[in-house]
Protein backbone atom coordinates (compact mmCIF):
# COMPACT_ATOMS: atom_id res chain seq x y z
CA UNK A 1 0.00 0.00 0.00
CA UNK A 2 1.92 3.52 -0.98
CA UNK A 3 0.10 6.90 -0.38
CA UNK A 4 0.29 9.64 -2.24
CA UNK A 5 -0.41 13.57 -2.14
CA UNK A 6 -2.14 14.70 -5.57
CA UNK A 7 -4.11 17.12 -7.69
CA UNK A 8 -4.64 20.73 -6.26
CA UNK A 9 -2.01 20.65 -3.64
CA UNK A 10 0.88 19.41 -5.52
CA UNK A 11 -0.02 21.93 -7.74
CA UNK A 12 -0.11 25.08 -5.75
CA UNK A 13 2.96 23.30 -3.42
CA UNK A 14 4.87 23.76 -7.02
CA UNK A 15 3.71 27.18 -8.19
CA UNK A 16 4.68 28.89 -4.05
CA UNK A 17 1.18 29.33 -2.86
CA UNK A 18 -0.85 27.84 0.40
CA UNK A 19 -2.22 24.87 0.40
CA UNK A 20 -5.56 24.84 1.97
CA UNK A 21 -6.63 21.15 1.12
CA UNK A 22 -4.95 18.03 0.87
CA UNK A 23 -6.16 15.28 -1.12
CA UNK A 24 -4.62 11.59 -1.29
CA UNK A 25 -4.92 8.43 -3.58
CA UNK A 26 -3.94 4.93 -1.99
CA UNK A 27 -2.53 2.36 -4.52
CA UNK A 28 -2.14 -1.19 -3.74
CA UNK A 29 -5.07 -1.51 -0.94
CA UNK A 30 -8.61 -2.88 -0.75
CA UNK A 31 -11.15 -0.55 1.36
CA UNK A 32 -11.12 -2.94 4.02
CA UNK A 33 -7.62 -3.00 4.48
CA UNK A 34 -7.79 0.67 5.44
CA UNK A 35 -11.17 0.08 7.33
CA UNK A 36 -8.76 -1.83 9.71
CA UNK A 37 -5.92 0.31 9.71
CA UNK A 38 -8.65 2.90 11.45
CA UNK A 39 -9.70 4.76 8.24
CA UNK A 40 -13.48 6.08 8.00
CA UNK A 41 -15.11 5.21 5.20
CA UNK A 42 -17.20 8.16 4.20
CA UNK A 43 -17.59 8.14 -0.24
CA UNK A 44 -20.79 7.55 -1.90
CA UNK A 45 -20.01 6.87 -5.35
CA UNK A 46 -16.73 5.38 -4.90
CA UNK A 47 -14.15 4.58 -1.69
CA UNK A 48 -13.05 7.47 0.08
CA UNK A 49 -11.97 7.29 3.50
CA UNK A 50 -11.05 10.04 6.58
CA UNK A 51 -7.25 9.53 7.70
CA UNK A 52 -7.58 8.63 11.52
CA UNK A 53 -5.51 11.43 12.71
CA UNK A 54 -5.65 14.11 10.22
CA UNK A 55 -9.03 13.41 8.93
CA UNK A 56 -7.98 14.41 5.17
CA UNK A 57 -9.50 12.74 2.43
CA UNK A 58 -7.99 9.40 1.33
CA UNK A 59 -9.28 7.68 -1.87
CA UNK A 60 -8.28 4.28 -3.48
CA UNK A 61 -6.53 4.55 -6.86
CA UNK A 62 -9.39 4.32 -9.07
CA UNK A 63 -10.60 4.00 -13.15
CA UNK A 64 -13.78 5.71 -14.63
CA UNK A 65 -16.16 4.88 -17.60
CA UNK A 66 -18.69 6.95 -19.25
CA UNK A 67 -22.15 4.66 -18.85
CA UNK A 68 -24.84 7.05 -19.64
CA UNK A 69 -25.62 11.22 -20.70
CA UNK A 70 -24.72 13.70 -17.92
CA UNK A 71 -22.09 13.85 -15.21
CA UNK A 72 -23.19 11.53 -13.43
CA UNK A 73 -23.22 8.64 -15.84
CA UNK A 74 -19.85 6.79 -14.69
CA UNK A 75 -19.10 3.53 -13.36
CA UNK A 76 -16.12 3.64 -11.12
CA UNK A 77 -13.65 0.49 -10.98
CA UNK A 78 -11.05 0.65 -7.26
CA UNK A 79 -9.13 -2.25 -6.86
CA UNK A 80 -5.34 -3.07 -5.73
CA UNK A 81 -3.79 -3.26 -9.64
CA UNK A 82 -5.68 0.12 -10.34
CA UNK A 83 -1.95 2.27 -10.72
CA UNK A 84 -1.36 5.67 -9.91
CA UNK A 85 -0.62 6.96 -13.77
CA UNK A 86 -4.41 5.26 -14.50
CA UNK A 87 -6.11 7.06 -11.04
CA UNK A 88 -4.21 10.55 -12.68
CA UNK A 89 -4.95 10.04 -16.58
CA UNK A 90 -8.81 10.46 -15.32
CA UNK A 91 -8.36 13.89 -14.07
CA UNK A 92 -9.20 17.20 -16.14
CA UNK A 93 -6.34 19.51 -16.32
CA UNK A 94 -2.77 18.36 -16.37
CA UNK A 95 -1.73 20.92 -13.29
CA UNK A 96 -3.69 18.81 -11.71
CA UNK A 97 -2.72 15.40 -12.58
CA UNK A 98 0.35 14.98 -10.71
CA UNK A 99 1.13 13.61 -7.76
CA UNK A 100 3.95 13.67 -4.89
CA UNK A 101 5.04 10.81 -2.99
CA UNK A 102 6.50 10.49 0.44
CA UNK A 103 10.34 11.11 -0.38
CA UNK A 104 8.92 14.57 -2.13
CA UNK A 105 9.31 13.59 -5.62
CA UNK A 106 7.15 14.79 -7.82
CA UNK A 107 5.23 11.81 -10.16
CA UNK A 108 4.23 13.72 -12.99
CA UNK A 109 2.96 11.54 -16.64
CA UNK A 110 1.36 14.23 -18.51
CA UNK A 111 3.42 17.18 -18.53
CA UNK A 112 1.81 19.33 -15.29
CA UNK A 113 4.97 21.05 -14.57
CA UNK A 114 5.27 21.92 -18.20
CA UNK A 115 2.39 23.51 -18.54
CA UNK A 116 2.82 25.15 -15.13
CA UNK A 117 6.14 27.18 -16.50
CA UNK A 118 3.93 27.98 -19.43
CA UNK A 119 0.96 29.33 -17.53
CA UNK A 120 -1.13 26.69 -19.74
CA UNK A 121 -4.57 25.33 -18.90
CA UNK A 122 -4.52 22.01 -20.33
CA UNK A 123 -6.96 18.96 -20.43
CA UNK A 124 -5.33 15.92 -19.64
CA UNK A 125 -7.03 13.30 -22.53
CA UNK A 126 -10.56 13.23 -24.67
CA UNK A 127 -12.22 12.38 -21.42
CA UNK A 128 -12.51 15.50 -20.49
CA UNK A 129 -15.18 15.66 -22.68
CA UNK A 130 -17.01 13.23 -20.81
CA UNK A 131 -17.55 15.72 -17.92
CA UNK A 132 -19.47 18.55 -18.54
CA UNK A 133 -18.76 19.69 -15.01
CA UNK A 134 -14.89 20.28 -16.42
CA UNK A 135 -16.16 23.07 -18.41
CA UNK A 136 -16.89 24.93 -14.89
CA UNK A 137 -13.48 24.05 -13.28
CA UNK A 138 -11.52 24.60 -16.32
CA UNK A 139 -13.41 28.85 -16.20
CA UNK A 140 -12.99 28.97 -12.35
CA UNK A 141 -9.49 28.29 -12.53
CA UNK A 142 -8.57 30.64 -15.29
CA UNK A 143 -9.96 33.27 -12.29
CA UNK A 144 -8.12 32.09 -9.86
CA UNK A 145 -4.92 31.88 -12.19
CA UNK A 146 -5.40 34.82 -14.16
CA UNK A 147 -2.14 34.65 -15.93
CA UNK A 148 -2.55 30.85 -17.39
CA UNK A 149 -4.36 30.65 -21.03
CA UNK A 150 -6.68 27.78 -22.14
CA UNK A 151 -4.70 25.81 -24.47
CA UNK A 152 -6.31 26.02 -28.01
CA UNK A 153 -7.12 22.57 -28.33
CA UNK A 154 -8.43 22.47 -24.82
CA UNK A 155 -11.05 25.40 -25.80
CA UNK A 156 -11.98 23.51 -29.00
CA UNK A 157 -12.76 20.39 -26.85
CA UNK A 158 -14.84 22.57 -24.76
CA UNK A 159 -16.72 24.38 -27.87
CA UNK A 160 -17.75 20.90 -28.90
CA UNK A 161 -19.42 19.99 -25.43
CA UNK A 162 -21.53 22.78 -25.41
CA UNK A 163 -22.63 22.34 -29.45
CA UNK A 164 -23.43 18.54 -28.28
CA UNK A 165 -25.54 19.98 -25.73
CA UNK A 166 -23.13 18.26 -22.42
CA UNK A 167 -23.58 21.21 -20.41
CA UNK A 168 -27.77 21.09 -20.38
CA UNK A 169 -27.18 18.07 -18.59
CA UNK A 170 -25.54 20.20 -15.77
CA UNK A 171 -28.01 20.52 -12.99
CA UNK A 172 -28.50 24.05 -10.85
CA UNK A 173 -26.87 22.86 -7.79
CA UNK A 174 -23.42 22.05 -9.34
CA UNK A 175 -24.20 24.99 -11.79
CA UNK A 176 -24.38 27.26 -8.39
CA UNK A 177 -21.48 25.47 -6.81
CA UNK A 178 -18.82 26.49 -9.41
CA UNK A 179 -20.32 29.77 -10.15
CA UNK A 180 -20.39 31.09 -6.55
CA UNK A 181 -16.39 29.37 -5.79
CA UNK A 182 -15.22 31.56 -9.28
CA UNK A 183 -16.68 34.44 -7.80
CA UNK A 184 -14.64 34.55 -4.81
CA UNK A 185 -11.59 33.77 -7.35
CA UNK A 186 -8.84 36.58 -7.96
CA UNK A 187 -10.10 37.68 -10.97
CA UNK A 188 -13.79 36.46 -11.58
CA UNK A 189 -13.77 38.36 -15.03
CA UNK A 190 -11.78 35.39 -16.55
CA UNK A 191 -14.18 32.63 -15.54
CA UNK A 192 -17.03 34.66 -17.75
CA UNK A 193 -14.34 35.09 -20.15
CA UNK A 194 -13.67 31.55 -20.48
CA UNK A 195 -17.69 30.28 -20.15
CA UNK A 196 -18.29 33.07 -23.29
CA UNK A 197 -15.45 31.86 -25.49
CA UNK A 198 -16.60 28.33 -25.32
CA UNK A 199 -20.13 29.13 -25.92
CA UNK A 200 -20.84 27.77 -22.41
CA UNK A 201 -22.34 31.13 -21.33
CA UNK A 202 -25.12 31.67 -23.06
CA UNK A 203 -26.27 28.25 -22.12
CA UNK A 204 -26.04 28.20 -18.39
CA UNK A 205 -26.49 32.22 -17.73
CA UNK A 206 -27.95 33.91 -21.01
CA UNK A 207 -28.89 36.70 -18.85
CA UNK A 208 -24.82 37.89 -18.53
CA UNK A 209 -24.35 36.60 -22.05
CA UNK A 210 -27.14 39.16 -23.17
CA UNK A 211 -25.18 41.85 -22.17
CA UNK A 212 -22.22 41.95 -24.12
CA UNK A 213 -22.37 44.78 -27.48
CA UNK A 214 -25.38 46.49 -25.07
CA UNK A 215 -24.46 50.17 -25.35
CA UNK A 216 -24.35 52.64 -22.72
CA UNK A 217 -24.15 55.82 -22.15
CA UNK A 218 -20.44 57.13 -22.51
CA UNK A 219 -20.76 59.96 -20.05
CA UNK A 220 -21.77 57.87 -17.11
CA UNK A 221 -19.68 54.94 -18.70
CA UNK A 222 -16.51 55.06 -20.44
CA UNK A 223 -16.19 51.35 -21.46
CA UNK A 224 -19.72 51.55 -23.23
CA UNK A 225 -20.12 48.23 -23.57
CA UNK A 226 -22.27 46.70 -20.69
CA UNK A 227 -20.53 43.28 -20.47
CA UNK A 228 -16.93 44.80 -20.63
CA UNK A 229 -18.62 46.68 -17.56
CA UNK A 230 -20.26 44.02 -15.30
CA UNK A 231 -16.13 42.00 -15.68
CA UNK A 232 -14.97 45.41 -14.63
CA UNK A 233 -17.37 45.77 -11.39
CA UNK A 234 -16.78 41.74 -11.09
CA UNK A 235 -13.07 42.82 -10.56
CA UNK A 236 -13.74 45.72 -8.41
CA UNK A 237 -15.71 43.58 -6.11
CA UNK A 238 -12.80 40.82 -5.72
CA UNK A 239 -10.11 43.99 -5.47
CA UNK A 240 -12.35 45.21 -2.46
CA UNK A 241 -12.41 41.52 -0.84
CA UNK A 242 -16.50 41.69 -0.97
CA UNK A 243 -18.17 38.55 0.14
CA UNK A 244 -20.40 36.33 -2.25
CA UNK A 245 -23.51 38.04 -1.48
CA UNK A 246 -21.90 40.97 -2.97
CA UNK A 247 -20.23 39.57 -5.66
CA UNK A 248 -23.54 37.98 -6.80
CA UNK A 249 -25.13 41.31 -6.00
CA UNK A 250 -22.40 42.53 -8.80
CA UNK A 251 -22.89 39.96 -11.25
CA UNK A 252 -27.18 40.98 -10.90
CA UNK A 253 -26.91 45.05 -10.97
CA UNK A 254 -27.70 45.07 -14.57
CA UNK A 255 -29.16 42.66 -15.89
CA UNK A 256 -32.28 44.17 -17.28
CA UNK A 257 -29.97 46.07 -19.41
CA UNK A 258 -29.60 43.45 -21.53
CA UNK A 259 -33.70 43.62 -22.24
CA UNK A 260 -33.36 47.69 -23.21
CA UNK A 261 -35.57 48.14 -25.89
CA UNK A 262 -33.63 49.87 -29.13
CA UNK A 263 -35.48 52.88 -29.03
CA UNK A 264 -34.21 53.30 -25.18
CA UNK A 265 -30.57 53.22 -25.80
CA UNK A 266 -28.16 53.48 -24.74
CA UNK A 267 -30.12 55.36 -21.98
CA UNK A 268 -31.55 51.90 -20.33
CA UNK A 269 -34.91 53.61 -18.90
CA UNK A 270 -36.43 50.88 -16.64
CA UNK A 271 -33.22 48.86 -16.24
CA UNK A 272 -33.77 48.31 -12.47
CA UNK A 273 -37.07 46.70 -12.42
CA UNK A 274 -36.21 44.50 -15.32
CA UNK A 275 -32.81 43.57 -13.38
CA UNK A 276 -34.75 42.37 -10.51
CA UNK A 277 -37.29 40.48 -11.84
CA UNK A 278 -34.17 38.87 -13.71
CA UNK A 279 -31.92 37.93 -10.81
CA UNK A 280 -35.04 36.80 -9.29
CA UNK A 281 -35.71 34.33 -11.95
CA UNK A 282 -31.97 33.53 -12.43
CA UNK A 283 -31.83 32.75 -8.76
CA UNK A 284 -34.71 30.47 -8.45
CA UNK A 285 -33.14 28.34 -12.01
CA UNK A 286 -29.28 27.83 -9.55
CA UNK A 287 -31.18 28.00 -6.12
CA UNK A 288 -29.17 30.61 -5.17
CA UNK A 289 -29.13 30.73 -1.33
CA UNK A 290 -31.63 33.50 0.03
CA UNK A 291 -29.39 35.62 1.41
CA UNK A 292 -27.31 36.04 -1.63
CA UNK A 293 -30.43 36.66 -3.74
CA UNK A 294 -32.27 39.25 -1.30
CA UNK A 295 -29.18 41.67 -1.51
CA UNK A 296 -29.55 41.16 -5.26
CA UNK A 297 -32.46 42.20 -5.71
CA UNK A 298 -31.93 45.10 -3.61
CA UNK A 299 -28.91 46.43 -5.41
CA UNK A 300 -30.51 45.59 -8.96
CA UNK A 301 -33.71 48.15 -7.52
CA UNK A 302 -31.63 50.38 -5.85
CA UNK A 303 -27.98 51.07 -7.33
CA UNK A 304 -28.75 54.29 -9.11
CA UNK A 305 -30.59 56.00 -6.16
CA UNK A 306 -27.16 55.32 -4.03
CA UNK A 307 -25.11 56.54 -6.71
CA UNK A 308 -27.19 60.05 -6.84
CA UNK A 309 -28.34 60.29 -3.24
CA UNK A 310 -25.92 63.03 -2.74
CA UNK A 311 -28.47 65.13 -4.23
CA UNK A 312 -31.16 63.85 -1.88
CA UNK A 313 -32.46 65.78 0.52
CA UNK A 314 -32.96 64.19 4.27
CA UNK A 315 -36.40 62.96 3.66
CA UNK A 316 -35.78 60.47 0.57
CA UNK A 317 -32.50 59.35 2.05
CA UNK A 318 -35.01 58.37 4.97
CA UNK A 319 -36.92 56.91 2.33
CA UNK A 320 -34.15 54.48 0.30
CA UNK A 321 -33.16 53.49 4.28
CA UNK A 322 -36.76 52.24 4.44
CA UNK A 323 -36.58 50.64 1.00
CA UNK A 324 -33.59 48.99 1.66
CA UNK A 325 -34.58 48.10 5.13
CA UNK A 326 -31.10 49.68 6.88
CA UNK A 327 -32.63 49.61 9.85
CA UNK A 328 -33.28 46.38 10.91
CA UNK A 329 -30.58 44.79 8.39
CA UNK A 330 -27.89 47.40 9.03
CA UNK A 331 -25.22 44.93 8.16
CA UNK A 332 -26.53 44.31 4.98
CA UNK A 333 -26.77 47.65 3.90
CA UNK A 334 -22.96 47.91 4.07
CA UNK A 335 -23.09 45.47 1.77
CA UNK A 336 -25.65 47.38 -0.54
CA UNK A 337 -22.98 50.40 -0.25
CA UNK A 338 -20.08 47.77 -1.31
CA UNK A 339 -21.73 46.76 -4.14
CA UNK A 340 -22.42 50.07 -5.39
CA UNK A 341 -18.86 51.54 -4.90
CA UNK A 342 -17.92 48.73 -7.04
CA UNK A 343 -20.11 48.92 -9.74
CA UNK A 344 -19.46 53.08 -9.14
CA UNK A 345 -15.59 52.29 -9.56
CA UNK A 346 -15.91 49.26 -12.13
CA UNK A 347 -15.80 51.73 -15.00
CA UNK A 348 -12.85 52.69 -17.31
CA UNK A 349 -10.49 54.88 -15.61
CA UNK A 350 -12.29 55.33 -12.33
CA UNK A 351 -11.06 52.15 -10.48
CA UNK A 352 -8.83 54.78 -8.00
CA UNK A 353 -11.65 57.48 -7.64
CA UNK A 354 -13.42 58.00 -4.42
CA UNK A 355 -17.15 56.73 -3.61
CA UNK A 356 -18.16 59.85 -0.94
CA UNK A 357 -21.88 57.85 -1.33
CA UNK A 358 -21.07 54.74 0.78
CA UNK A 359 -19.64 56.69 3.80
CA UNK A 360 -22.04 59.43 3.46
CA UNK A 361 -25.05 57.08 3.82
CA UNK A 362 -23.50 55.09 6.53
CA UNK A 363 -23.42 57.66 8.42
CA UNK A 364 -26.71 59.15 7.77
CA UNK A 365 -27.72 55.55 8.46
CA UNK A 366 -26.01 55.24 11.71
CA UNK A 367 -27.59 58.61 12.85
CA UNK A 368 -31.26 57.32 12.16
CA UNK A 369 -30.89 54.21 13.77
CA UNK A 370 -30.13 56.33 17.00
CA UNK A 371 -33.24 57.54 16.99
CA UNK A 372 -35.49 56.30 20.28
CA UNK A 373 -37.84 54.63 18.32
CA UNK A 374 -39.94 53.57 21.77
CA UNK A 375 -39.57 57.33 22.84
CA UNK A 376 -41.33 58.49 19.80
CA UNK A 377 -43.99 56.18 20.08
CA UNK A 378 -44.50 57.07 23.28
CA UNK A 379 -44.92 60.57 22.47
CA UNK A 380 -47.24 59.75 19.29
CA UNK A 381 -49.64 57.65 21.30
CA UNK A 382 -49.47 60.35 24.07
CA UNK A 383 -50.81 62.45 21.11
CA UNK A 384 -53.96 60.33 20.28
CA UNK A 385 -51.52 58.94 17.62
CA UNK A 386 -52.34 54.68 16.66
CA UNK A 387 -50.91 52.60 13.42
CA UNK A 388 -49.10 54.15 10.63
CA UNK A 389 -49.67 57.61 12.31
CA UNK A 390 -47.21 56.37 14.65
CA UNK A 391 -44.94 55.23 12.10
CA UNK A 392 -44.60 58.29 10.50
CA UNK A 393 -43.73 59.98 13.63
CA UNK A 394 -40.60 57.96 13.65
CA UNK A 395 -40.14 58.67 10.39
CA UNK A 396 -40.25 62.38 11.11
CA UNK A 397 -38.10 61.96 13.80
CA UNK A 398 -35.02 60.13 11.87
CA UNK A 399 -35.56 63.00 8.56
CA UNK A 400 -34.85 65.59 11.54
CA UNK A 401 -31.86 63.84 12.43
CA UNK A 402 -30.37 62.97 9.05
CA UNK A 403 -31.21 66.88 8.23
CA UNK A 404 -29.25 67.71 10.85
CA UNK A 405 -25.71 65.99 9.53
CA UNK A 406 -23.70 68.10 7.51
CA UNK A 407 -24.14 68.20 3.74
CA UNK A 408 -26.19 69.04 1.37
CA UNK A 409 -30.27 68.12 2.00
CA UNK A 410 -31.78 70.00 -0.77
CA UNK A 411 -35.36 70.95 -0.80
CA UNK A 412 -38.81 70.59 -2.27
CA UNK A 413 -37.93 67.18 -1.40
CA UNK A 414 -39.48 64.61 -3.86
CA UNK A 415 -42.88 63.59 -2.72
CA UNK A 416 -43.12 59.52 -0.93
CA UNK A 417 -42.69 56.87 -3.54
CA UNK A 418 -40.56 58.64 -6.40
CA UNK A 419 -37.13 58.85 -4.52
CA UNK A 420 -33.98 59.47 -6.26
CA UNK A 421 -36.33 59.71 -9.91
CA UNK A 422 -36.77 63.58 -9.87
CA UNK A 423 -33.37 64.07 -9.86
CA UNK A 424 -30.82 64.61 -12.75
CA UNK A 425 -27.59 64.23 -11.85
CA UNK A 426 -25.08 65.61 -13.11
CA UNK A 427 -22.32 63.44 -15.05
CA UNK A 428 -19.57 64.54 -13.81
CA UNK A 429 -16.85 62.21 -13.48
CA UNK A 430 -19.01 59.16 -14.84
CA UNK A 431 -20.69 58.51 -11.43
CA UNK A 432 -24.35 59.34 -11.78
CA UNK A 433 -26.09 56.51 -13.05
CA UNK A 434 -25.77 52.84 -12.75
Amino acid sequence: MQTYLVGGAVRDMLLGVPVTDRDWVVVGATPQELIDAGYLPVGRDFPVFLHPQTKEEHALARTERKTAPGYHGFAFRAAPDVTLEQDLSRRDLTINAMARDGAGRVIDPFGGQRDLAARCLRHVSPAFAEDPVRILRLARLAARFAEFEVAEETMTLARQMVASGDVDALVPERVWQELSRGLMEERPSRMFEVLRQCGALARLLPEVDRLFGVPQRADYHPEVDTGVHLMLVLDMSAQLAASLPVRFACLGHDLGKGSTPAADLPRHVGHEQRSVALVRALSARLRVPTECRELAEVVAREHGNVHRSGEFGAAALVRLFERCDAFRKPARFDEVLLACECDARGRAGLAEVPYPQRPRLRDAQVAAIAVNTEEVARDAESRGMTGPAIGAAVHEARVRVVAGLPGPHPDPLPPAGEGAKTFTPSPAGGRGRG
